[in-house]
């Protein structure tokens, strides 16, 4: 979608990056690491002030003691950490529960691992969790529960009865948990991000994985980590070890400093919200019928009045004819459920998200 978009010139609400600058001051100090001489290889698990840092922040957080050395791995992304995780514990033959629509690399990151994804549905259209059909799906065989909160590409969130449900699911049970919370901190409504890490009978289970990306509005630095109990870790590691080995140095430097700023991301819900409220006021002015997000930069939208294409068909079109780019729900299911829902990133500046309503007012 994105090619299409370029193809046709149009504004692009499709793939999920800004097109806001990042921080300057954090771009001064990747700069005055590189200056300062730290352009060779930093250590296999991450540079280790970092890692103290994340420690510190998560303790702030999530009131949950992390040990920097043997729980905290720096991961070149989000999507890395999680295909790391799922390589780490998964054996041909396992079964790992997985939600759908879901992000599009769970399900080959299970494949390629030999391991067999048990698809369920996320109940349309509030997208929440059917636990009873979860229980239902439970095997012997099952070895792992993918969650994702705030979820891509829906916006939902976990809720706490959510969070309770899961602890009584998996308790006296040898099920691991691989938790991507890439979008902690954009919450909205004064909702609060049921990290796996507040809960320390789920944090022992779990691998959680976190972006730097997401939070700073630095898509393409490719920067993430993973926290998990320290045995999980050093089997994680062996993986991470003979794969990437290392991450990016001076981005890493940077970083351990720019986290002190406690601000710079406990202001990104708010900030985030903004757009997002800005955005639901301007579709008012579409035929476009705005389903619920509290959390992430997704919210998607039914188009049932005005076609009865399927959301890729009209995807397509709506690109090529009135020039805004969307995402097509259905990509995000492996048999192509169509609900006729389309999925807007409105992590954008306030004057595209404004021509991209435009057009669409069109329709």
């Amino acid at each position: 979608m994105s090619a299409l978009a370029t193809e046709h010139k149009a504004v692009n609400l499709g793939q999920g990056f800004p097109d806001f600058p990042m921080s300057a001051a954090l771009i001064e100090l990747v700069a005055d690491a590189m200056r300062n001489g730290f352009n060779q290889y930093s250590p296999m698990p991450g540079w280790m002030p970092l890692r103290e840092a994340i420690a510190e922040k998560i303790e702030f957080l999530y009131n949950t003691t992390v040990n920097p050395d043997t729980e905290i791995t720096i991961t070149p992304g989000g999507t890395y950490a999680i295909y790391t995780a799922l390589t780490t514990v998964l054996q041909p033959g396992d079964e790992v529960i997985v939600f759908e629509p879901g992000y599009d690399s769970y399900i080959p990151n299970i494949v390629v691992n030999g391991a067999i994804p048990v698809r369920i549905d996320l109940q349309f259209p509030e997208y929440k969790i059917n636990w009873a059909e979860v229980r239902q799906k439970i095997t012997p065989k099952t070895k792992v529960i993918m969650l994702n909160s705030p979820h891509n590409p829906t916006g939902a969130v976990l809720s706490g009865d959510d969070i309770q449900q899961l602890r009584e699911l998996v308790q006296n049970t040898n099920i691991i948990i691989v938790s991507d919370e890439v979008y902690e901190h954009i919450v909205f409504d004064n909702v609060k991000h049921q990290s796996i890490l507040r809960y320390p009978d789920l944090a022992q289970r779990s691998f959680v994985c976190f972006s730097f990306g997401k939070v700073y509005h630095c898509t393409g630095w490719k920067l993430g980590y993973a926290i998990a109990p320290a045995g999980f870790t050093k089997e994680f590691r062996k993986v991470h070890q003979f794969n990437c080995f290392s991450c990016h140095t001076p981005s890493q430097v940077a970083l351990a400093t720019f986290l002190k700023n406690r601000e710079s991301y406990l202001s990104l819900g708010a900030f985030l919200q903004q757009k997002r409220d800005y955005f639901l006021s301007l579709m008012k002015n579409t035929r476009f019928t705005m389903l619920d997000s509290k959390g992430s930069y997704f919210i998607c939208a039914q188009y049932n009045r005005i076609s009865d294409e399927s959301d890729k068909d009209f995807a397509i079109r709506i690109t090529r004819e009135f020039g805004v780019a969307v995402i097509p729900v259905s990509a995000f299911y492996q048999d192509a459920t169509d609900n006729k829902v389309v999925r807007f990133c409105f992590g954008k500046k306030e004057e595209t998200l404004a021509l991209a309503a435009e057009r669409l007012a069109r329709i």
